[in-house]
């Protein structure tokens, strides 16, 4: 059997293209081209009916080597804590002070973004610092 090496992950969310493009500027991302035929992607969704206009957005890493993010609209809100959340790799390879400084530093530039300070957690004898964030919809992920 051969092993599946892409995946994407899905976000359910109330509005799909804000979400999208929030994760666009906290991860270096962007929204892919529109469908074959459409020069925008309004164009996209004006020719959808009305009930599904807008109702999904996905960005993209440039290199192809992150995984695809897709962003369903969904009629619910978010009630309790993600079962899965995103580690954003900020301060990969730096410990102690270091660490801390760079990670409080990407929380300042997503905070202007919309994002949610939620936790810092300082390092101990076991774990290094991380920072618990929530996006503009409310769901959690961490600096790390």
């Amino acid at each position: 059997m051969a092993l599946i090496k892409k995946f994407q992950v899905t976000f359910d969310c109330a509005e799909p293209e804000r979400v999208a493009r929030f994760w666009c500027e906290v991860l270096g991302y962007v929204v892919p081209p529109p469908p074959e035929g459409f020069s925008t992607w309004d164009d996209y969704n004006r020719s959808l009916p009305p009930e599904h206009r807008d109702s999904w957005s996905a960005c993209v890493d440039p290199s192809g080597e992150g995984p695809r993010l897709y962003f369903q609209r969904v009629p619910e809100g978010k009630v309790v804590k993600n079962r899965v959340h995103l580690d954003v790799r900020a301060g990969t390879g730096l410990v102690g002070a270091e660490r801390l400084a760079v990670l409080e530093a990407e929380c300042a530039r997503l905070l202007a973004v919309g994002a949610v300070h939620v936790l810092t957690q300082v390092a101990d004898d076991e774990n290094e610092s991380c920072i618990t964030m929530q996006d503009i919809e409310g769901n959690e992920f961490c600096l790390d």
